[in-house]
């Protein structure tokens, strides 16, 4: 038994994954504020994550959960819409409300994982 390949590690690890590129791309974003022609990416990953979360069904009337489909990050360009005149449509209030939701998302994570990590080590030094 692998005890740091359980699906809740495993979910865990690929939520830091998806926050790292959502900080990433924010930060593209944020360094290209003044850049003419420039156009705002976002990460998508939520949808992704949570689609890639294993359900069972209990019950044959439940509907199924699909898990087949391989879960993945990907970063789209925000088009169609302008901020500044030079083409732009960075809108830093925006980008750093993002930061911060992300920010608190990731810190909630890593909290999550050494709950993980405490409760192995306790189990190792036998509950003291």
């Amino acid at each position: 038994m692998n005890l740091f390949s359980s699906p809740v590690m495993k979910n865990l690890e690929m939520a830091l994954d998806g926050s790292a590129l959502k900080q990433k791309t924010i930060s593209n974003n944020l360094a290209n504020v003044d850049t003419p022609g420039y156009k705002a990416k976002e990460t998508v990953f939520k949808q992704e994550f949570e689609r890639s979360l294993n359900a069972y069904r209990t019950n044959q009337q439940h509907f199924a959960f699909s898990t087949d489909r391989p879960s993945s990050f990907y970063v789209k360009e925000q088009g169609g819409t302008t901020m500044n005149h030079n083409g732009n449509n960075v809108d830093v209030d925006k980008e750093m409300a993002e930061l911060a939701k992300n920010q608190l998302y990731y810190q909630t994570l890593v909290q999550r994982i050494n709950g993980k990590f405490n409760s192995i080590k306790m189990v190792v030094k036998g509950g003291r």
